[in-house]
């Protein structure tokens, strides 16, 4: 766990890219899709093939936050042409669009089954240290800013209250006939990540969303943290 934080403090790095922040959350205990990075067009296909279509791609840079708003995701890619000609795109709207930024290269992972969208996030309050975030994720988080807040470290109690104080918790029990949504799986990434911040002070800040939330379990697509 610490050999990628120390490697990125070692490099002037303050910014772990999406692979090395999922590598953190999975020795946390916490269920995230399969990712890896791809450094040119054929390595992509060939992790692709590895991994299993369909497959996601995302533009991997420490610069660019919103990978979706320049046009650096694309979603269900079920064969090697596409892969290839999605690579393609990405690398090049990421070059008009962002032409400062610095590319690593790009994600590929397995197409995940989607669930109820939600963010769990952590920052450090100057008063009270860390404090960990639980709200509605994707693309609505900044409209809706639906969230509840605790102070680490969190108990189970804890955990189950964050989740129940949001507006949107209906959509997690199941609205008007939809999936609901494993609350106990929900719960215990909280406490794993509670815990994880707890003991890693090196960690400024987390963004993990969105988190898929399904009847069966609940899985992490995209992560992203920041070191002091």
């Amino acid at each position: 766990m610490l050999t990628i934080i120390e490697n990125a403090q070692n490099s002037g790095r303050k910014y772990l890219n999406e692979i090395e922040s999922k590598q953190l959350l999975k020795e946390a205990g916490v269920s995230t899709s399969d990712t890896r990075l791809a450094t040119s067009r054929a390595e992509a296909i060939a992790l692709a093939r590895d991994i299993g279509f369909p497959v996601v791609l995302k533009i991997v840079s420490q610069d660019i936050v919103h990978k979706s708003d320049i046009g650096g995701v694309k979603l269900g890619l079920g064969n090697a042409a596409a892969v290839g000609k999605a690579y393609d795109e990405i690398m090049g709207v990421t070059k008009a669009k962002q032409p400062s930024s610095k590319i690593d290269g790009a994600s590929v992972q397995n197409m995940a089954k989607p669930g109820v969208e939600v963010i769990i996030g952590m920052s450090k309050d100057p008063q009270f240290g860390p404090v960990l975030m639980f709200g509605i994720g994707g693309i609505l988080v900044e409209l809706l800013k639906d969230v509840s807040f605790r102070v680490v470290p969190i108990t189970q109690r804890d955990a189950r209250d964050m989740i129940k104080e949001i507006k949107s918790f209906p959509l997690l029990e199941g609205y008007r006939g939809s999936e609901p949504a494993n609350i106990k799986a929900l719960e215990d990434i909280l406490l794993k990540i509670s815990a994880f911040v707890a003991k890693t002070p090196e960690i400024k800040e987390m963004d993990i969303n969105p988190i898929f939330a399904r009847w069966d379990n609940a899985i992490a697509v995209d992560a992203r943290i920041i070191l002091e």
